[in-house]
């Protein structure tokens, strides 16, 4: 069986499929930010949707580009259609078991199953006046154990980082930490968000599995242009507390440079050190003359905040003076399971 990308745009729903799954879109596309894409579409050589049309517009709800797919071009036109209805048939004749569902659910702590379509009811708590408990999933929620008012800089209280030293000769994004079976490489985030959401809502079960590697990058959390600022400075928040927490518990961490306009810079290299390594993605930027612009302003500003031993710069090469200090180029097309 053999998965391979297709592009969104060329796969064609079957016209007479017979499932309504209008419904259902939002929770699968939930469960596709959560957690990845982890179920292939079926198609038949031409293209043509046999099961996973709720997860193909689910995709496209997401903005996803591509999507895995399996090639069924090994049945006949009857088995096809057959298929087609058995796939979506022989999950109605499954059945909950609602104790074991209870008990499932209620040690979920860090992830709102209710996206998912799962009905998650009331806490029947009494009017004690007593609201530890309430709080207590407010700072799981956040990671606001995790925060500490003393080891944090500027206005926005970013996290501060240490120095790493460390330079990793590869990198492998962390959508493949689970399934590689490398452990001579570093893991980094410059891949989409969803693919690495999870890591905010559970960083300790995480951070145990990037135990195993070399060295980690903070989560490159997205400074898209037209997120509004509050996003941009909670994002750059997660990303420092994240680096923060995986260097308490022993981690080689290499922090994350990113930005986006100038008003950015106000907050954006906060909490990230002097003398060590860091690390940068040049992906895309080489195809856009007003992304080369934004970024090599960036990095000029970055470069007056602090002074690094060494860059990695993970993606294309880019025309950029970066005077003593080494840099080290990944291709982006290499490190990649």
């Amino acid at each position: 069986m053999i998965v391979t990308d297709v592009a969104t745009d060329i796969l064609i729903p079957y016209e007479d499929n017979p499932r309504k799954n209008d419904q259902a879109v939002d929770n699968v596309a939930n469960s596709i930010r959560e957690f990845g894409f982890k179920v292939p579409i079926v198609i038949d050589a031409d293209g043509v949707v046999i099961a996973g049309h709720t997860r193909l517009k689910a995709a496209k709800k997401l903005g996803l580009d591509k999507v895995p797919c399996i090639v069924a071009d090994d049945l006949t036109e009857e088995q096809v259609k057959a298929f087609r209805l058995a796939d979506n048939k022989v999950s109605e004749a499954a059945q909950w078991d609602e104790e074991l569902l209870k008990k499932e659910l209620d040690e979920i702590i860090g992830i709102d199953m209710s996206d998912f379509g799962f009905e998650i009811p009331d806490l029947d708590i009494p009017d004690t006046g007593y609201y530890g408990d309430e709080r207590e999933r407010t700072n799981s929620a956040y990671n606001l154990d995790d925060y500490d008012s003393e080891r944090v800089v500027g206005f926005y209280e970013m996290p501060v980082l240490n120095p790493c030293r460390y330079v990793p000769e590869d990198l492998i994004g962390f959508n493949y930490v689970l399934s590689t079976k490398r452990r001579d490489a570093g893991v980094h985030f410059f891949i989409d968000d969803y693919q690495f959401e999870r890591i905010w809502n559970d960083p300790h079960l995480y951070i145990e599995k990037l135990k195993d590697f070399p060295c980690v990058l903070t989560p490159d959390f997205s400074l898209y242009m037209d997120m509004p600022m509050s996003m941009k400075i909670w994002n750059v928040y997660r990303s420092r507390l994240i680096g923060q927490m995986m260097q308490d518990e022993g981690l080689e961490v290499i922090p994350t440079l990113s930005w986006a306009e100038e008003k950015t810079f106000t907050f954006c290299f906060d909490g990230i050190p002097s003398g060590g390594t860091v690390a940068v993605s040049t992906v895309g930027v080489m195809k856009d003359k007003e992304a080369q612009k934004i970024w090599k302003a960036g990095m000029d500003e970055a470069l007056r905040h602090f002074e690094p031993k060494t860059i990695i710069c993970y993606g294309s090469p880019i025309e950029y003076d970066f005077g003593k200090i080494r840099v080290v180029e990944i291709d982006a097309r290499k490190g990649w399971q």
